[in-house]
């Protein structure tokens, strides 16, 4: 295969020898790990130390885009960032939209690594006319939007794309988030931390003009057409007309609506918090698009009512409304607005804050905090003011802050007791996406089981029959569900390798045939399914090497709980836990009993050269 679809090279950049240099890719490398989360897997396996914490400087943080990248496919501009994370010292692999991937494209590059720490706060800007290390010291304690800014007056440029952390990430709170072209957040597993950890600020890339060879732009063309019509029909054109908050009902009423920290499933005001509430009654300015995007689910907007009446900012997404407004028994959308706000502008990831701020609440509620520990907050459910006062301690380690940083598993461990039991969170440290996942267990179970610390091989749900497969017959048996989520895996992580938002890939099939046009590459798309299979399993190893055990694939007890309404009330996963462990790991090609790849499963995936390395664990 040639390297159609690729720049042909990958930018190195060494902090402590403040040297840069390229390398190149070949095409066999390109064919077997596509882009994305397969480039990142590949390079942390093959580079990370075994047993470096994350905030060394020998930990990598690989930013790679993909053959889409730059392209007429929809939403072709997505970066993945992959590197060991702070949340759960394992494996962490997450994606961003805006511009990121195509300007960094354009400047003739497919990826980019990061190694060492630099010697004073600094930022990294990549154009068609050189790299440079610039200082950073007037950034430090700027917010992310702020940042932004600067360094696009710094560079006296408005075409390039800015990705940058926080206060919080700066202060080392392990959730902190890469943030860029606006609010677009590379969040989960803490990867800010590690960037911030660099003494990077930010990344800034200029539009350049080079444009990778497509083999077939005809059929590209046609194709990216067909993908965009489907990407708009989707959910009956929900996330154009009413934006990802256009199914808060629809999850409402399936009972996988958080509530309370998972004490409850029904939430009054939901109504009042959906797409379809905030585009009818408060004032939209504008779209805010990613690149080739024509489903610009984004807006600007004004707040028209309440006590935040007159307030302007991005439209939340769903999973930050249920996170910092159901989560916390919060049910006015403009409060919402300024709370998602300020999460942002600090840099963290709003899930982590909803599950620890709900947390708190809850032991307060329960007379395990009290306004002596709170730093004399009064949090009870639904105080946005308390929450807001609360949110900045937690970006610079004050306080009671300075325990949540650490998120909701270690603070509850930390304070022990029967708060430990109240933490929504995996055993490996990680927390859920903004659902109760007691009610979709496609999900729940992809949390737990995930290499990367988000969803792994579900989007939205289990949709097998995406792949031609027949769906799920019963959402809730402890039988069919992992057996399913096994057979998909594979496909959603080549979803996060080829460069193009997961919005847009709406159609497995015409992405595969996107995917051909590109590249000239003859895949199919089973053959794609155990491609992604194969950087799973890369990524299973190295969290194996890394201190991943059995016991940590698995939820903890408030996280495995059975709702107490809706309908999964009453329904536990916990207690058939031992069951779809079993039936997942077996149906993955991993030992029952320990959870790791058999050796005749990574010969088959032509990883034989990672068993001696299994065998050592």
């Amino acid at each position: 295969m040639s390297l159609y679809g690729y720049a042909g090279r990958i930018l190195r950049v060494d902090l402590d020898e403040k040297k840069f240099h390229d390398e190149s890719l070949d095409a066999d490398f390109v064919s077997q790990f596509i882009g994305g989360a397969g480039f990142g897997a590949k390079y942390l396996y093959d580079e990370h130390p075994e047993s470096v914490a994350w905030s060394d400087p020998e930990n990598r943080i690989i930013f790679a885009n993909g053959p889409f990248s730059n392209t007429s496919v929809g939403g072709s501009a997505t970066t993945c960032v992959t590197a060991k994370g702070p949340m759960t010292n394992l494996a962490g692999s997450s994606q961003a939209n805006g511009y990121m991937g195509a300007f960094l494209k354009s400047c003739e590059y497919d990826g980019l690594i990061i190694g060492g720490r630099a010697s004073r706060w600094s930022y990294l800007h990549i154009s068609r006319h050189g790299i440079a290390l610039k200082d950073a010291s007037h950034l430090v304690g700027k917010d992310v939007m702020e940042t932004q800014e600067q360094i696009k007056r710094d560079l006296s440029q408005e075409r390039v794309s800015v990705y940058c952390v926080g206060p919080a990430a700066e202060n080392g709170v392990r959730f902190g988030v890469i943030t860029g072209d606006g609010s677009h957040t590379v969040s989960k597993n803490g990867l800010g931390a590690v960037l911030a950890s660099k003494r990077i600020k930010a990344i800034a890339v200029s539009r350049g003009d080079f444009k990778a060879p497509v083999y077939d732009p005809d059929s590209l063309k046609k194709i990216s057409k067909e993908l965009h019509a489907k990407a708009l029909e989707y959910l009956e054109g929900s996330r154009h007309k009413w934006g990802t908050a256009g199914t808060i009902g629809n999850l409402h009423k399936a009972g996988a609506m958080p509530v309370r920290n998972y004490t409850a499933n029904v939430f009054p005001d939901h109504e009042k918090m959906t797409g379809q509430y905030m585009r009818t009654h408060f004032e939209k300015l504008k779209r805010i698009p990613c690149h080739a995007c024509a489903i610009q689910h984004n807006l600007l907007m004004r707040v028209t009512e309440g006590p935040y009446a007159g307030f302007i900012g991005e439209e939340p997404e769903l999973e930050a409304i249920t996170g910092l407004g159901s989560q916390l028994g919060i049910g006015d959308a403009g409060a919402v607005f300024v709370l998602i706000d300020l999460v942002d502008r600090l840099g963290m990831d709003v899930n982590e804050t909803g599950w620890t701020v709900g947390w708190a609440m809850e032991c307060y509620e329960k007379g395990l905090l009290t306004r002596k520990d709170t730093d004399g907050l009064e949090l009870t459910w639904g105080n946005v003011e308390a929450v807001r006062a609360l949110i900045p301690k937690i970006a610079k380690r004050e306080g009671i802050g300075n325990l949540l940083a650490d998120g909701v598993k270690r603070a509850s461990e930390t304070f022990g007791g029967e708060a430990v039991h109240m933490a929504v969170c995996t055993k490996k440290g990680t927390t859920p996406r903004g659902h109760d996942h007691r009610a979709r267990w496609s999900e729940h179970l992809d949390t737990c089981f995930s290499n990367t610390s988000t969803l792994e091989a579900t989007f939205a749900g289990a949709r097998p029959n995406t792949l031609g497969l027949p769906p799920v017959s019963n959402p809730y048996s402890p039988w069919e569900v992992p057996a399913i989520n096994a057979i998909i895996n594979g496909w959603h992580i080549i979803e996060d390798s080829v460069g193009a938002c997961r919005f847009n890939m709406t159609d497995p099939a015409l992405v595969t045939e996107a995917l051909n046009a590109v590249t000239n590459g003859n895949f199919t798309l089973s053959g794609l399914v155990q491609k992604g299979k194969r950087i799973v399993n890369i990524l299973r190893v190295f969290n194996i090497k890394n201190g991943l055990t059995r016991d940590m694939d698995a939820p903890s007890t408030r996280y495995g709980s059975a709702p107490v309404e809706g309908p999964a009330r009453g329904i536990s996963l916990s207690k058939n836990w031992n069951v779809i462990q079993e039936i997942y790991y077996r149906s993955m090609g991993w030992d029952p009993k320990t959870g790791k790849p058999t050796p005749e499963t990574l010969s088959d995936l032509g990883l034989s050269d990672l068993i001696p390395d299994l065998n050592a664990q």
